[in-house]
């Protein structure tokens, strides 16, 4: 089988199909039999469905129109679990399904509860049957799709993977801990309802400080861990999926890092890859922090950490709730421009300003049965300035510093990318 995959697109506007350097980027595209992207917005219309308290940094949404722009590019799987996911609260996401069911895009990782949110769903392709099951590791707690009980309906959402952190210390800090929390009294009420009942026990080697959980360690480092149970969700999903396609594909939203370069995946994201391999998963296809992370072959299945941009149009959104004005400092008597302009520091920080957000690739890989035979990277830009109608659009380019930039953060993971005279990158593992 053939695939092609992008990664973020963040579409706020109409695109002109016959843009220069549209066609050669879906004819690539249309290579696959399955065509992958992560759908970053909100489908509803203005007014429709309010706005959440919070949202995943832009309150994003569009038209559910937009849908007929995106198609020509030739993608027929999508995910719309991410961050953003709850912008335009739950309206707004019940609008997004709506839409999405509505097109001929095979769609995972929202529902109407968590059931329908988790399952995955499948493309029929001339070469075999793909399943998509989409999980979210950013997102806030009530995005989180809940599940039926007998007597009362689930809740809408996300397929989300709950992340467990505390930070690992050595046995002389963890008392230092304890005593600065009971000489501040951080921790009074949790401890009123912990003796009630409410709260498990710590352990000897446990401390708290307000939301911070720390245990004694040989070492000073932040740990943080898959949720057991979600976990183990998303493996029953691949499960099923085993019966159901000849291929599974994993979509991962997903922001966390390890150290300090975004660059870097989280450690508990690479043992989640590798565990949906080993459970029978494919394919991970990862997106999430708008740039590019690396690229690992495990047991000869794909992971990519992150595919980065497909398109950026984060200037080009037209409404913001009165929320979003007032966190930064401003009514909505102000105008877009305004808020956008003032939050972006005139328009000095932000993904909009780094072009590391700009450069990206679409991956084409072949299989002989489930296993990776052949990986084709081609580099690809999105226009930062010029004319309006075409900032924040993916073409081919021929920028050799995508290649050597992405290269450099694959050799720790075995994986060596080279250049080819047409423009595209080989990648050998």
């Amino acid at each position: 089988m053939k695939f092609t995959a992008a990664g973020d697109m963040i579409i706020q506007k109409p695109i002109y199909p016959g843009y220069e350097g549209f066609g050669a980027l879906a004819t690539f595209i249309k290579q696959g039999d399955a065509r992958f992207f992560n759908l970053e917005t909100t489908l509803n219309h203005e007014g429709e469905t309010c706005a959440s308290q919070f949202s995943g940094g832009t309150y994003i949404r569009t038209d559910p129109e937009i849908l007929d722009n995106i198609k020509p590019f030739g993608f027929n799987m999508t995910s719309a679990n991410n961050n953003h996911a709850l912008d335009f609260s739950y309206g707004g996401l019940l609008a997004t399904i709506d839409a999405l069911d509505a097109s001929d895009l095979v769609h995972a990782g929202l529902g109407r509860n968590l059931d329908q949110a988790s399952a995955p769903k499948y493309l029929e392709t001339p070469n075999g049957r793909v399943a998509l099951i989409a999980v979210n590791t950013s997102f806030e707690p009530s995005a989180m799709a809940g599940a039926q009980s007998p007597r009362v309906p689930g809740r809408p959402g996300i397929n989300g993977l709950r992340i467990e952190s505390y930070i690992e210390l050595p046995k002389e800090d963890i008392d230092y801990i304890k005593q600065l929390a009971k000489d501040t009294n951080i921790n009074a009420e949790k401890e009123i309802t912990r003796a009630e009942g409410y709260h498990p026990p710590l352990g000897e080697n446990e401390a708290e400080l307000g939301s911070m959980k720390f245990v004694s360690g040989s070492q000073r480092r932040h740990v943080s861990k898959v949720n057991a149970a979600d976990l183990q969700r998303v493996k029953k999903a691949i499960y099923e999926a085993q019966l159901q396609a000849d291929y599974i594909m994993i979509s991962v939203h997903s922001h966390q890092l390890s150290g300090s370069a975004k660059e870097s995946p989280s450690e508990f994201l690479q043992q989640f890859a590798h565990e949906c391999i080993d459970a029978g998963a494919h394919a991970i296809l990862g997106h999430g922090p708008h740039l590019l992370r690396p690229i690992e072959v495990y047991k000869d299945c794909p992971i990519f950490y992150s595919l980065g941009d497909f398109v950026l149009q984060l200037y080009n959104v037209l409404l913001a709730p009165e929320d979003f004005y007032e966190k930064n400092g401003l009514t909505s008597t102000a105008t877009v421009h305004e808020l956008l302009k003032k939050r972006s520091k005139d328009f000095t920080v932000g993904l909009m300003t780094d072009k590391r957000m700009f450069r990206s690739v679409i991956p084409y890989w072949e299989t002989e049965g489930t296993k990776l035979k052949k990986l084709t990277l081609l580099p690809i830009e999105m226009d930062m300035n010029g004319n309006k109608s075409r900032q924040g659009l993916p073409y081919i380019s021929n920028n050799p510093e995508i290649g050597k930039y992405l290269a450099d953060m694959c050799v720790p993971f075995g994986t060596k990318i080279t250049a080819n005279e047409d423009g595209t990158l080989s990648c050998t593992w």
